[in-house]
């Protein structure tokens, strides 16, 4: 129960990245239908192959293995590229926030063009004038002075243009470096390892790890031998040689009640009555309905488990005798 309380979020967690990945992968509808139907198919069969193939014969696990392998890759190669896109989309984010100044459009004429007014203008200012040489003079300074705003505005200009150039470069550097991940580009830049090669063996070694906990909590959940209601008492031949051994580890024993009735049931009738000289009956009972009898009562009490070494143990018998007995409280129950 335990285990089937992480497979199936697992597994659920698992097939929906198989659903966004060939959401992703495919163009047209039908494209996607095929491709979200594959991948939580294999997502599931490379989960419950293990579990399923674990009790059949060699030639079924040998093949379960092959596909389970190839379930596996197609499975992986899935998540990978859902890790990726949804790596690609997270930057292109992270790059949309980043705030890029505004270029300035050059306004004006250039400081060439300006400068060889201004020269003109000088020239006209030193030549030698006739008529109304102060008006002459006075208009050709403010058109020199006029030069020199023009000229000075448009330094003023291409300085900010500079310092925006700049911020935009900046900007760019910033804009580029939030496209990858920020634990990926760290990486990167320690190993040596381009950023994009880290990105992939990332996203398999999550898609990796999620299909491995999914494929071990199956295969515990599956496992008959770790469910609670299997018997104590059932004829396993490789139980059986484990019980003999001494040194083998403990289980929690559990009574049985059917096995002491039943016990007693077959036990009564085959104890005969004798009379002694006194007049009063006596009941001898064989040493082997009354090893039975308490070899019952200690299983029904949970004193012993069904076990060879614990009858054994119990009554400081030989373990062909511990066998024997073994069998008759089998067949009793059966």
């Amino acid at each position: 129960m335990r285990a089937l309380c992480l497979a199936f979020p697992a597994t659920a967690a698992a097939a929906f990245l198989s659903v966004l990945a060939g959401m992703q992968r495919g163009g047209l509808p039908s494209e996607r239908v095929a491709w979200v139907a594959i991948g939580v198919l294999l997502t599931v069969a490379a989960h419950l192959l293990p579990a399923l193939c674990r009790g059949g014969r060699m030639s079924y696990r040998v093949v379960g293995a092959v596909i389970w392998a190839g379930c596996m890759a197609a499975t992986c190669y899935g998540h990978a590229v859902f890790f990726l896109m949804a790596q690609q989309h997270a930057g292109a984010l992270r790059a949309d926030a980043v705030v890029v100044p505004a270029s300035i459009e050059g306004t004006g004429r250039d400081l060439g063009a300006i400068a060889a007014d201004r020269a003109a203008a000088v020239a006209e200012l030193m030549a030698r004038c006739r008529v109304d040489c102060m008006a002459r003079r006075a208009t050709i300074r403010a058109r020199i002075d006029a030069l020199d705003a023009e000229a000075g505005e448009r330094r003023r200009r291409e300085g900010t243009a500079d310092r925006v150039t700049a911020a935009q470069d900046r900007a760019e550097t910033h804009r580029n470096a939030t496209l990858t991940d920020p634990v990926t580009g760290r990486l990167a830049a320690v190993t040596g390892v381009p950023a994009s090669t880290l990105e992939l063996l990332a996203g398999m070694l999550c898609a990796l790890t999620l299909e491995g906990v999914a494929c071990l909590c199956w295969a515990l959940a599956l496992d008959r031998r770790n469910k609670p209601h299997e018997r104590d008492c059932e004829i396993n031949p490789m139980n059986e040689a484990r019980e003999t051994n001494p040194t083998s580890g403990n289980t929690t024993a559990r009574p049985n009640p059917a096995i002491s009735a039943r016990a007693r049931e077959e036990s009564e009738p085959v104890t005969p009555a004798v009379t002694g000289a006194s007049g009063a009956a006596s009941i001898p009972v064989t040493d082997a309905v009354t090893d039975r009898d308490r070899v019952a009562d200690a299983i029904a009490t949970g004193r012993v488990r069904c076990t060879v070494a614990d009858i054994r143990r119990f009554l400081n018998c030989s373990q062909t005798r511990a066998m024997a007995l073994r069998r008759e409280l089998v067949e009793v129950e059966a």
